[in-house]
Formats: C-alpha cells, structure tokens, sequence
C-alpha cells in the first residue's frame, strides 16, 4: 500500500516590529497563515500568555509587631492592610524559578519603597521606586517577604483551621503572570495571486519582570507540548513538505538581538574590556578568566561572574555600573555574527 500524500501548509514567518520593541512591550507579524487560523492560532496564544505563564510573587509576609492584616502600625501612615495592598503590586524578577526571601528594615522617618528591600540573589525588584509605606520619625518597619512562583491567580494558602498564625505570617493571594495584556489583529494578506490568507499581529505588554519575546517563546512551548499529546499515531511532518513562502522581504524582519541592541554602540561590543576603565582588580579577574572583549563580558550571567576566581560581589557590581553606562548588562547572549551583520547594514546605510 502506498505512503499517503498530504497537501502542503503555508508555513508562516515572524517579525517583531523593531520601532516599538522595548523591555515590557513588543508586537510580532505572522504571516501568512493559512485561512481561518489567524483567529484559531491568535485566541490560543493570547489565552496562554495571560493565563499560563510563569512569574514570581510574595505570597506571604511577617511585619514586626502585627500578627493579622487588621492591625494598625505605630509609627507608620498606612496601616496594615494598606501595606500589604502595596507588598502586592511588587513586581519581582526571579532568575532561577526557586523560592526566596526579601527584607525591609526602616527605622525613623522615611519613605520606604521597593528600592529599600534586599532581596536574595536570584531574586530582583523591577518597580524600584513603588512606595511600600511612609514611616514616622519614631516609627519602625520591619518585614520579611517571601517569594514564591507560580502561574496565573493562586489565593492566599491561609492553613485550614487557624485565625492566628504562630510565626504572625500573613498569606497574601498572588497573580504570579508577568503578562499585564494581549491583544491580537487577523487581517488578510496577499501571496502571489492569492488573496485569502491571513495576517496575524499580536501585542505583548509585561510588568517588566519578563521580557515579551520570553514570554512568547514559553507560551509557544506550553502549546505545542501539549498538543503533543493528542497525536494518536505519529506526527505528520508538514514542516518538511510544505514550503515557506517567501511574500515579505527579509529587512522587514528583526531579530530579538537587533531589539536589545537599539541604542547600544555596537563597535564598543568588539573592542577589549579596558574600554569600561574597570579598577585593576576586576580587570585582571576577568583578564585571567578569559574575559578579553566587552561581547565576552555581557554574554556570561551574575553567577557565572561570581564564579571567577577573586571576583566578588563588590566587583560584579563595579562591572554592573560600567557596563549599564553604556546600556548593557550581564547575560544578553549576543552573537558576534549578529553585530558584524548589523555593523554592515549600518555601513551601508552611511555609504548609500
């Protein structure tokens, strides 16, 4: 019996619009999809980036002195309830998805903020200057934040059967989604002569704790792994019979790493690190470690830094600040391919 022959799919490409591209916000183009699955592939995507991403959250905290939600603060403004409304606008940035703690300790008249609080190391404030409470001269704040992540809405896990807790902990309900909205477009397009395929453009907007095309690529995997698992026999490979059709011209589209390098001199990325003018300590660290050009320094993570020999934290942050003057920062994962291509785009624009 002879192999069936399947009819081919329109394979779409992606482009992310590189004017708007920024670290909370981003728009993408597919096209050109098959009639009918702009709407079909649109809706699924949008249910899964609001509902199904991972994000972190505090999801309880201990404030000195208090041991309910009802309590008033001596020395504070706010009073219990107000504080814990603020603690849950925080936005926290979690590096490595594992459970953490953050503290706040305010003594005397103050404004205390988000930028006040110490967080454990894989853990990160994006709103630093969201404002927690204000703190009298005689007064004293002091709170331990525990950190958790999750997906979607999650209420406060408050133990069954206890008004009052024994270590005065107060459970806060979460919304862990980094994602704040979606929105997405169907329109048709054309191909050759065709007429009815469809283009699909979605709007990503976060809080900042995730950057868009993240939270795209998680939402793209979450989908397809699932729908994995409703192959009954294996899968047909349309990938490798279809064509791609090749309607849009290849400027048109931009790479995630073109968006994160808007704004940033790309020579400075091929030239060696004395061009940060970091103390002799920390040059030499990473001078020893193999760190030779600024491409090198921006593509290791914090943990990988810390992990040189000699290079503590204290110098990490030294880095940290000189490589933020020029817009950089550790972990961007840039290829030298993709600065070399856009150096010869730039020349060609100043030649033309």
């Amino acid at each position: 019996m002879s192999k069936k022959q399947y009819q081919p799919l329109t394979i779409p490409r992606l482009s992310w619009n590189k004017s708007s591209y920024s670290a909370t916000y981003a728009e993408f183009v597919a096209q050109p999809l098959e009639p009918g699955f702009g709407i079909t592939l649109g809706n699924a995507l949008r249910r899964v980036l609001l509902g199904g991403v991972e994000g972190s959250a505090v999801t309880s905290v201990i404030i000195a002195g208090v041991n309910n939600e009802f309590s008033p603060l001596k020395g504070v403004v706010e009073d219990t309830m107000q504080v814990v409304l603020n603690i849950k606008e925080l936005v926290v940035s979690n590096k490595t998805g594992e459970p953490g703690m953050m503290t706040l300790k305010i003594k005397g008249e103050h404004v205390a903020k988000a930028s006040d609080i110490v967080a454990d190391e894989h853990l990160e404030i994006i709103n630093k200057d969201h404002i927690i409470a204000h703190v009298a001269e005689s007064g004293v704040l002091d709170i331990q934040f525990y950190v958790e992540s999750g997906r979607g809405y999650r209420p406060a896990q408050w133990p069954i059967g206890q008004a009052l807790q024994e270590d005065e902990r107060i459970h806060l309900d979460a919304l862990f989604s980094p994602v704040v909205k979606v929105t997405f477009d169907v329109e048709k397009t054309r191909v050759g002569k065709e007429i009815d395929y469809d283009k699909l453009t979605v709007a990503v907007t976060t809080d900042g704790s995730e950057s868009p095309s993240d939270v795209v690529h998680y939402s793209v995997s979450v989908l397809r792994t699932q729908l994995e698992h409703f192959l009954v026999t294996a899968e047909i490979p349309f990938n490798e019979i279809s064509p791609v059709l090749d309607d849009q011209p290849a400027e048109e589209e931009v790479s995630v790493e073109e968006s994160t390098l808007k704004g940033v001199p790309l020579e400075l990325l091929l030239k060696p690190i004395d061009e940060l003018e970091l103390s002799v300590r920390a040059h030499n660290c990473l001078i020893s470690s193999g760190i030779k050009r600024v491409i090198d320094l921006v593509n290791l993570s914090e943990d990988e830094g810390l992990k040189i020999k000699n290079f503590g934290r204290k110098s990490l942050n030294e880095v940290k600040d000189a490589m933020k003057s020029f817009g950089l920062s550790f972990g961007m994962n840039i290829k030298e391919s993709s600065i070399k291509k856009m150096l010869e785009g730039k020349d060609k624009e100043i030649a033309s």
